[in-house]
């Protein structure tokens, strides 16, 4: 048994199913051949088919019929080990099928990922043991002859393969959810473009990389004109979908290498690498044509235009410096009369 510590608690007996109904019957294929080089008596063959066939159904009944699934399967974890517990003193204390049916069945436990769960299952591996040893008498042969060896192997390399393989597609599963969520984490979720923090990043980059002499850097800072009055006049969802639209427009024009993000509210940003001022003007200019083409079906009569400031680093010692001179390209842009571009 294996089941991925990280499903639900509604799902828990489902996952657990296949591995008990596998594990068991493959853990019966030692049990069977001790019982038979010591001729067990038939109710130790009862038992054997109820542990290996007949307990795992069972378990999976009480847990789908139970009004709470969660805890019935905890319970039957429980029974799991109690039964472990109890093989070891009917196959007379044999060391090799005892102590893997012990390591595996607390391995098991574990693998549950739910905290605590082997450590409650000893008391009743403990009673079962002391309870069955009382019926055998204490009969102990711990020999393990060459036939339960080979029986024993089948078990060991299954289940550790089973473990294994869980434990990889837990990891793969955890790896993807880090990286989904490094990528939440950097981008913005409603322009689709790079978080603060990234362009940030990204910006102090290409400041620390200028070469002397190399092309320049250049920063377009962007300004939504009028946002305000498209909140106020058609509401908030307008808003959004004016700013997914222009978020949409810019990534698409992004060349490769160049870098978009959010500062916040109705503010973009573009990082445009190794790019000389003449050139980083006419990117804008085709940014903000392509925005004052944007038309939205849901609002026909918001036709959204930006103003752009366009500044160099070459100039600039600091993130600040770099973006001030952004900032005052776009207020000349501004009070030019919006919808323009200003170096």
């Amino acid at each position: 048994m294996n089941p991925e510590a990280t499903g639900s608690r509604t799902s828990l007996h489902r996952r657990i199913r296949p591995f008990r109904t596998g594990g068991m019957a493959l853990g019966g294929v030692p049990m069977a051949t001790v019982l038979y080089l010591q001729g067990a008596p038939p109710g130790s063959w009862l038992f054997l088919a109820f542990t290996a066939l007949l307990w795992p159904q069972l378990a999976w009944l009480l847990a789908r019929r139970s009004a709470d699934p969660y805890r019935a399967e905890i319970r039957n974890l429980l029974v799991d080990s109690a039964l472990a517990g109890a093989w070891v003193p009917l196959m007379h204390f044999s060391l090799l099928p005892g102590a893997l049916l012990l390591t595996l069945t607390t391995v098991d436990k574990i693998s549950t990922g739910i905290r605590g769960l082997w450590l409650r299952s000893l008391p009743g591996m403990l009673l079962a043991m002391a309870a069955a040893t009382l019926v055998t008498g204490g009969a102990f042969d711990p020999e393990t002859p060459m036939p339960v060896i080979l029986a024993c192997l089948p078990v060991l390399l299954i289940h550790t393969t089973s473990v294994a393989l869980g434990s990889y597609r837990l990891i793969r599963k955890v790896g993807l959810q880090n990286r989904e969520l490094d990528r939440l984490h950097r981008t913005d979720s409603l322009t689709g473009l790079s978080g603060r923090a990234d362009w940030e990043r990204h910006a102090a980059e290409l400041l620390r990389e200028q070469a002397p002499g190399g092309a320049a850097a250049c920063l377009l800072l962007i300004d939504i004109d009028e946002f305000k009055r498209v909140n106020d006049r058609h509401g908030h969802a307008a808003g959004d979908e004016v700013l997914r639209a222009i978020g949409a427009t810019v990534g698409a024009l992004l060349r490769s290498g160049d870098r978009a993000g959010r500062i916040g509210g109705d503010e973009l940003v573009v990082l445009l690498p190794s790019t000389p001022e003449p050139l980083a003007i006419a990117v804008a200019e085709r940014l903000r044509s392509a925005v004052e083409a944007i038309r939205l079906d849901d609002y026909p009569d918001v036709r959204p235009t930006v103003s752009i400031g366009v500044a160099g680093c070459g100039a600039s010692s600091t993130l600040r410096d770099w973006f001030n001179a952004a900032d005052r390209a776009l207020y000349r842009a501004k009070d030019g009369g919006r919808n323009r571009v200003v170096a």
